[in-house]
């Protein structure tokens, strides 16, 4: 079912059975900037606790989330249809990046000195990272926790207030989310909860905040920087991806299938950093083609992953598999009579040209294209040939740095599938149509502050370089000063 208006207010559905979950205000943007207005003044509060405050506050905030995980991964289910071990997976990662981002904010943003040079060694230099002020947040439906609140941790560890609008599908997860949090810190709206369709979203990046955190499509990621760009509010972008796996002659051949076919089909393919395309060296070709299929034909939809949370995605993965099909491709498992009313069965596509959609295009649905290729530097050039840059993976045991330095993503794993995506401690974002800006690790914390450098005197310096006062003679004794220092090349 799609997501329906209802006067003011809109509806969520069960997509495995198109029963109605929730019902759910349309926030206007005069209410939007109503709760952005609220979280300025939280965020002075907030910030005014110190690292140390907030820590306890979120630690405090992270054991509602560990407690009550069943009834969060109930509302996950109920929203997204992803079977509850899923759900709980998500949640367990959210939860270690939530810790990580408490624990480091203060060894990561606060104060930190630097050398001033010969020059000015008269000066402490230092540069210590200030909240922006309130961010806002614009999360997805295929992980409402996990991927959010990559986000939403990180931003209110380095102290900033935190106006949320979850996808139109998953409204209830975003709810309990703010109400656990406001329980957990109920003095001041901190983080708030704005729902609605795409306007409210816009309605977010006009309210004046301090930074736009968005995770979705591509075209969705332009029309908020476009709108951002009006007020020159600064994006971080996380716009999905086509990402490649590939397996070198040297590879385990059991792990790289289990990969692949965990990578591709888990949470019904809708995965941003899922396995799309696999590359796989022509020695092992057919011996890992035949474990892929032997795996896949064992994946249940509908016990092991849920139905498309998203309907429309199913006309996708339809046109997808159809193109491929229409160009010579062949389907090992799946193929044109998979798509279903709510459910997509495992596909499993090889032969599938190079300029297919299936290929090219992100699908975010349960298949997989797989291809041979002669060598690993054949495997390196078509997984780069790509307009998307997000994630990807590498199984190979003698050269798998090697390979995973030359491929142009955000991340990389090597003999594990997504490994990066639950240390908190790495940094995760993409380039080209997989957006820009980094969430996680110490690069996560500082996307959300800015860097304030100072300067200040210890001293007189005994030459004055920055006053009138200067004489010709201070200007010959610094001029050969630099000669003697730097003229040598």
């Amino acid at each position: 079912m799609t997501t329906v208006l209802t006067g003011e207010t809109f509806e969520s559905f069960d997509p495995a059975t198109g029963e109605v979950v929730g019902t759910y205000p349309v926030h206007t943007a005069e209410q939007v900037e109503a709760a952005v207005a609220r979280a300025r003044d939280a965020a002075v509060w907030w910030d005014s606790l110190g690292f140390a405050g907030r820590a306890e506050r979120l630690a405090a905030w992270r054991a509602a989330l560990a407690k009550r995980m069943p009834e969060l991964c109930g509302v996950i289910t109920e929203e997204t249809g992803k079977p509850a071990g899923d759900a709980q997976l998500e949640l367990v990662l959210a939860i270690e990046h939530l810790a990580w981002a408490a624990k480091h904010a203060r060894k990561v943003l606060g104060p930190q000195r630097r050398s001033p040079g010969l020059l000015l060694s008269n000066q402490a230099a230092s540069v210590e990272y200030q909240p922006l002020g309130v961010v806002g947040v614009i999360g997805p439906w295929n992980y409402p926790v996990y991927t959010p609140l990559g986000s939403i941790s990180y931003a209110l560890a380095a102290g900033n207030a935190v106006v949320f609008k979850p996808s139109e599908f998953t409204p209830g997860v975003g709810k309990w989310l703010v109400e656990s949090f406001a329980e957990a810190v109920p003095e001041h709206p901190v983080l708030q909860l704005v729902t609605g369709l795409g306007d409210t979203g816009a309605a977010l990046t006009r309210a004046g905040v301090d930074k736009i955190a968005f995770t979705g499509s591509a075209a969705t990621g332009k029309k908020v920087m476009a709108s951002a760009a009006e007020t020159l509010t600064p994006v971080v972008i996380e716009a999905g991806g086509k990402d490649p796996l590939l397996v070198d002659a040297d590879a385990d051949l059991d792990a790289a299938a289990d990969a692949t076919v965990w990578g591709a089909f888990s949470n019904a393919g809708q995965t941003c950093a899922g396995v799309e395309r696999v590359y796989v060296h022509e020695r092992v070709y057919d011996e890992f083609v035949a474990k892929v299929v032997a795996k896949a034909e064992d994946v249940d939809a509908g016990e092991q992953y849920g139905p498309m949370t998203m309907p429309a995605q199913l006309d996708v993965v339809r046109r997808h598999i159809q193109d491929a099909l229409a160009a010579g491709g062949r389907a090992l498992v799946g193929g044109a009579d998979a798509v279903g009313d709510r459910y997509v069965k495992p596909t499993v596509l090889v032969d599938v040209p190079e300029d297919c959609s299936a290929v090219r295009e992100e699908t975010f649905g349960p298949t997989v294209t797989i291809a041979k290729v002669a060598d690993m530097d054949e495997a390196v050039d078509r997984a780069n040939d790509s307009a998307y840059g997000l994630g990807s993976t590498v199984f190979s045991k003698a050269r798998g740095m090697e390979l995973a330095r030359r491929l142009r993503t955000g991340q990389t794993a090597i003999n594990a599938p997504l490994s990066f995506a639950g240390i908190a401690s790495l940094p995760f974002g993409g380039s080209g149509e997989s957006g820009f800006g980094r969430i996680h690790g110490p690069e996560g914390l500082r996307e959300f502050a800015r860097p304030k450098a100072i300067a200040r005197q210890r001293f007189t310096a005994p030459i004055a370089l920055t006053s009138f006062a200067r004489s010709k003679k201070t200007e010959a004794i610094i001029g050969k000063l630099m000669a003697k220092l730097h003229g040598k090349g």
